[in-house]
């Protein structure tokens, strides 16, 4: 990296001219700003002081040595008030493409041999997964990807909330009104069929609610007392006693939608390592629950429930058992981390969770912490936004929730009408292929425009936008992938070869896509530290433009300069590569024709 080739001659220019022992913290580079010559500018305010010079006198002086000592890369310099600006020798960024085409790992970094887990996704087996979830997905694959190309060992998990009052109301309604249906009889998706079930039983129970209001009881009262609450409440009681005949049913429902959720992570591009089941580390949590009880860490009420106090940690007191011996979340959470920690040799545990269950989080961490887990203040909940549609876009059909699916067949089908016409023009193309690209465009354009937002801000996904093949999209990056790799594949054909150059004179739009083919180990890491995916999408975006805009100004196949033409095409490729390493840390499909 270049930063580092030049660290230490700046401490040793330092040292040389003002007697300065400078560290490795004080010497600041930064991309020199395009309004000026060079490639990379040295902030020299951090030497001012002790050098006892003007800031533009203690730039050129140190600009003057960096060039006599190491001529080679450094061709000329200029100062700018406190700001050295440098001009990098085109052998060093010649050098620098030959060493980014020959490493098909560029920019993986070294191995940490620390394991990190990740968990994402976090569904109910009550309804389908929705535009949330997509979010959720998406995020929590990407940053994946990301440490592992940061060197982490990745564990991918996911927890399913598989029990509690949510599943009971779904299956109360489909024993009630459901006569015996199935995914098979209904041709639907299982978490669809049971997700119409939720809502049927919403619906059923806000109209006892409104009858017994009728009846002269107030709301709240009638909430509590309505036959359907009551009979759901009943039916976890037996589920948790493991009543045989609640489980059994219980087990066929949820079967019909682990393979919905299935056929819709496929979809997506997703997958988990592990996954874990809330009917499973419930029990484990509280046993966790019932030892802080007896140890005095968390008390019982007088109707039975158990309690935390956390006022004294500047929070509230937090439910862990319900008065009927039932759990909650948290108790589940508990369990869940214990069971990971107990599976796995865990040096991070990250959370991808939204950003409305911020304060769930800092209290699980405070529990675990208090119950002697060492783990417990070392989690990390990496809260994200919400995510929105434009109203009347892509609804559901229950038209209260947007789908997955339906959101993702959208996209495809949308891709689909839009590239009909480009398409059409690719010779040999089989209906299956067309097919094929659709669905890579159309995933690509979702997942880009999701991952392109900071993960910390709210969005608001807009599909007619997100599949522009000219903005800052995804199709617009999978298109000048495949602009690039059908130049290749011409070139091929004609026999053209890409060598390693090092005599030619680059002009500045190959300079600049060689500089920025030289930025994406950092950026991989970058990604890393700040848990964005945001920063990879954008910075493909970036790399995708500066090449059209050479490829605009410049001829590959069409220059006569043998020498130059291959040279292009190494850079070309070289491009290619990047922005397909960029777009799988995204989970992003490439076409190779579009």
């Amino acid at each position: 990296m270049l930063e580092q080739q030049l660290t230490p001659l700046v401490l040793q220019a330092v040292k040389e001219l003002y007697g300065i022992d400078a560290n490795e913290q004080q010497v600041q580079f930064q991309k020199t700003r395009p309004e000026f010559e060079g490639h990379l500018t040295l902030v020299v305010f951090p030497f001012v002081k002790a050098a006892r010079k003007a800031p533009a006198q203690v730039a050129a002086d140190l600009g003057g040595y960096l060039h006599s000592h190491c001529p080679q890369l450094i061709e000329r310099y200029n100062a700018v008030q406190g700001f050295l600006n440098l001009v990098i020798a085109d052998s060093y960024w010649l050098q620098t493409l030959q060493t980014i085409a020959a490493d098909d790992n560029y920019g993986q970094q070294p191995d940490r041999h620390q394991l990190m887990m990740v968990e994402y996704s976090s569904p109910n087996t009550n309804k389908p997964l929705h535009l949330g979830h997509v979010r959720n997905n998406l995020l929590g694959a990407s940053i994946a990807r990301i440490q592992e190309a940061n060197g982490w060992q990745v564990v991918k998990t996911n927890i399913v909330n598989d029990r509690g009052i949510h599943i009971c109301k779904s299956m109360l309604a489909w024993l009630r009104y459901g006569n015996g249906e199935t995914p098979e009889s209904t041709g639907k998706k299982g978490d669809h069929l049971i997700g119409d079930y939720y809502v049927r039983f919403d619906k059923e129970y806000k109209k006892q609610i409104e009858e017994l209001k009728a009846q002269g009881m107030d709301e709240e009262t009638a909430k509590k007392e309505a036959p359907l609450i009551k009979e759901a409440q009943d039916m976890l009681r037996r589920w948790e006693q493991g009543d045989k005949e609640i489980r059994d049913l219980w087990a066929k429902m949820n079967s019909w939608v682990y393979a919905g959720f299935d056929e819709t992570y496929r979809r997506m591009g997703v997958s988990f390592d592990k996954i874990y089941y809330e009917s499973n580390t419930y029990l484990e949590g509280k046993k966790e629950v019932e030892r802080g009880l007896k140890e005095g860490i968390f008390y019982r009420r007088e109707d039975g429930s158990v309690w935390a106090d956390l006022t004294k940690d500047g929070l509230d007191e937090k439910l862990l058992l319900r008065s009927d011996g039932t759990s909650v979340y948290m108790t589940q959470d508990i369990g869940t981390a214990k069971l990971r920690y107990t599976d796995y040799p865990i040096n991070k545990m990250v959370y991808v969770v939204g950003n409305e269950q911020e304060y769930h989080f800092k209290v699980l961490s405070l529990l675990l912490d208090k119950l002697g887990f060492p783990f417990g203040k070392e989690l990390v909940h990496f809260s994200y936004g919400m995510v929105e549609l434009p109203n009347g876009k892509m609804k559901s059909r229950e038209g209260t929730v947007v789908d997955a699916d339906d959101l993702m067949a959208g996209m495809i089908d949308e891709a689909k009408e839009l590239s009909k016409d480009k398409v059409n023009t690719l010779t040999g193309i089989t209906p299956e292929e067309a097919d094929e690209i659709a669905r890579v465009v159309g995933m690509g354009a979702l997942k880009y425009f999701i991952l392109k937002v900071d993960p910390r801000k709210n969005m608001l996904f807009n599909p007619e936008e997100s599949i522009d093949f000219n903005g800052n999209t995804g199709p617009f990056i999978q298109y000048t992938y495949a602009r690039i790799r059908s130049v290749l594949r011409k070139a091929e054909d004609a026999g053209e070869k890409a060598t390693n150059i090092q005599t030619i004179r680059l002009n500045g739009k190959e300079l600049a896509l060689i500089q920025r083919l030289s930025e994406f180990p950092q950026t991989v890491r970058q990604a890393g530290d700040d848990f964005s995916p945001a920063v990879i999408a954008n910075y493909a975006y970036a790399l995708a433009s500066e090449f059209n805009s050479f490829y605009h100004d410049f001829s590959i196949l069409g220059e006569k300069d043998e020498a130059v033409r291959s040279f292009r095409l190494s850079l070309s490729g070289a491009v290619a590569k990047v922005l397909r390493r960029s777009a799988c840390l995204l989970g992003i499909e490439m076409p190779e024709r579009m």
